[in-house]
């Protein structure tokens, strides 16, 4: 089935919530999907018939291509640019908070926001064409909001290498070893077997003891909403800078 027009969709079924979302340009991320990821995971956080969410896109290609690079050329001033970047805040936060094991389907390459997704949710399967981008850099931002949840998730070290070689593709062995990735399979449908699998025994869990462990997870981590929000004022403001904006046009007409 194809698909012209963005969306974020929820359903609910076996104690098993799924938000899926979608955009024509390789799952990019512009605010309007933004903010309907973080009102989804909301829901689902709060929706009593389910015990666990999977966060996955839709097609067989990109995972998420991260930040949409028609947002960012358009952004003028440093409340629009602030604005924009704290729509992954919200989502990385409302990840953060949401008091359900989220497990990350990522079919295909991430990239900038797309790994910050793939780094906020609780347990992460991808196939081995599943490579991960922190590109920021390269486009004269860098990894300022999504920073936080990459380095929780594989370390200090990987983080700069990722931030730092902002044009390398780190293959899914790597991420895997680094732990970005739970498990890697060599093809979708191993995959969703296992997150299948895997989704219908925390369905059966005790929701109390999935959501004290979440809390666990997750303790040291009650600053990001200030934290966050610091950081989207850093990247909106570089993104008014004359060398963001040539760079961008740059990836743009590749």
């Amino acid at each position: 089935m194809s698909h012209t027009e963005a969306y974020v969709r929820y359903s609910a079924q076996g104690g098993i919530g799924t938000i899926e979302f979608f955009h024509p340009m390789s799952n990019s991320l512009p605010g309007s999907i933004l903010a309907q990821l973080a009102a989804a995971v909301d829901h689902a956080g709060h929706d009593d018939s389910v015990s666990v969410i999977i966060l996955r896109s839709a097609g067989d290609k990109a995972f998420c291509a991260g930040a949409s690079f028609d947002e960012l050329v358009s952004i003028n001033d440093e409340q629009t640019g602030h604005r924009f970047f704290m729509g992954f805040a919200n989502v990385i936060n409302a990840m953060r908070r949401c008091p359900k094991f989220i497990i990350g389907r990522v079919q295909g390459k991430a990239v900038g926001g797309g790994v910050g997704l793939a780094s906020a949710v609780d347990y992460c399967l991808a196939t081995s064409a599943s490579a991960a981008k922190l590109s920021e850099l390269a486009v004269g931002i860098g990894p300022f909001v999504v920073g936080p949840a990459v380095e929780r998730k594989v370390g200090t070290s990987a983080f700069s290498q990722m931030a730092i070689d902002a044009t390398r593709w780190f293959d899914a062995s790597w991420a895997r070893e680094k732990g970005l990735y739970a498990d890697v399979f060599e093809n979708t449908e191993l995959m969703d077997a296992a997150i299948t699998a895997l989704a219908e025994r925390l369905a059966g869990s005790n929701p109390d003891a999935m959501r004290m462990l979440k809390r666990v997870f997750w303790q040291g981590t009650d600053h990001w909403d200030q934290l966050l929000a610091e950081r989207a004022g850093m990247s909106g403001t570089l993104v008014l800078s004359d060398f963001t904006r040539k760079a961008i046009s740059k990836f743009k007409a590749k």
